[in-house]
């Protein structure tokens, strides 16, 4: 499923001035980043403010993400939560959409379950969808770290093929090293990925594919064919642009930039709220720096 993808984006959620889903927004938005290069999207989630979303809200981004670009590029609908019940609900009701094909689930965050719990729930996930799921490991987000073992045991699972890992490098050195081969590891770290992919990881899933796509494959093809001085270089230069959508709780800085440049409204839902003019011009300065 995964096989040369390099490139997938975490996509944000466009509200229009009412606080609604923007769809036209979204259409414009969707056809660039296709046009650009990117292979996938993951939709609801966290850069898509996944915790306000209702799941009738989720259920309308994925069946617009399967109608929109089947036969473009992956769709993986985001089901997962704290709730195993609940998420096993939204994964049959998202898996069975036509043109969703894959899930990302995420460790269970609050609960501070055990490993031998994380391994029951992500099972249950998989085992009532109709599509493969991806595991999303991110301790910073969640508090609960699924560690490489319980990773290599879900692994083994029929109907799980990847992992979006949030942690070090040396785990997805240790993953790839030790996973089924045709099991997929994406960095979900931007300012990890020339780094992540030195590792073993197959590609990035990505928050500033929004912004500079282009420049982010360019990176990975120069690494691809052994460049490895145009993809350090690329990479120095992504650097400072990749932290600075950090620097604020995400999605709210690349919101702000997607408005700057007629995008789309950068609205966001609480508890998120708008950069203030000091943060707005920050991020503005070293976004737009040559």
């Amino acid at each position: 499923m995964y096989e040369d993808i390099q490139l997938m984006t975490a996509i944000v959620t466009p509200f229009n001035e009412a606080g609604d889903i923007d769809f036209p927004a979204l259409d414009k938005l969707v056809e660039r980043m296709l046009g650009e290069g990117t292979q996938g999207f993951i939709v609801a989630g966290t850069t898509g403010e996944a915790p306000t979303l209702t799941n009738a809200e989720k259920i309308a981004l994925f069946q617009y993400f399967a109608t929109h670009c089947k036969n473009k590029a992956l769709v993986v609908a985001n089901v997962g939560s704290n709730n195993t019940a609940e998420s096993v609900a939204l994964a049959q009701a998202a898996s069975a959409i036509n043109g969703v094909d894959a899930l990302l689930a995420v460790t269970p965050y609050y609960n501070k379950p055990s490993q031998a719990g994380m391994i029951a729930h992500f099972t249950a996930i998989a085992d009532a969808s109709a599509v493969p799921v991806m595991l999303y490991n991110i301790p910073g987000r969640t508090v609960v770290r699924l560690d490489n073992e319980s990773v290599l045991k879900l692994a083994d699972h029929p109907n799980i093929n990847a992992v979006k890992q949030c942690t070090s490098n040396e785990d997805i050195a240790y993953l790839k090293a030790n996973a089924p081969a045709d099991f997929t590891i994406f960095t979900g770290e931007d300012d990890q990925m020339l780094n992540a992919v030195r590792a073993g990881a197959n590609g990035v899933i990505s928050v500033a594919s929004h912004l500079f796509g282009p420049e982010m494959l360019e990176c990975l093809e120069a690494e691809h064919t052994g460049d490895h001085v145009t993809a350090d270089d690329e990479m120095d230069w992504l650097l400072p642009r990749m932290h600075a959508l950090f620097a604020y709780p995400s999605p709210v800085p690349t919101k702000y930039e997607l408005e700057r440049r007629g995008e789309i409204n950068g609205g966001v839902r609480l508890p998120l709220i708008r950069l203030n003019d000091d943060e707005a011009a920050q991020t503005a300065a070293v976004l737009e720096a040559e």
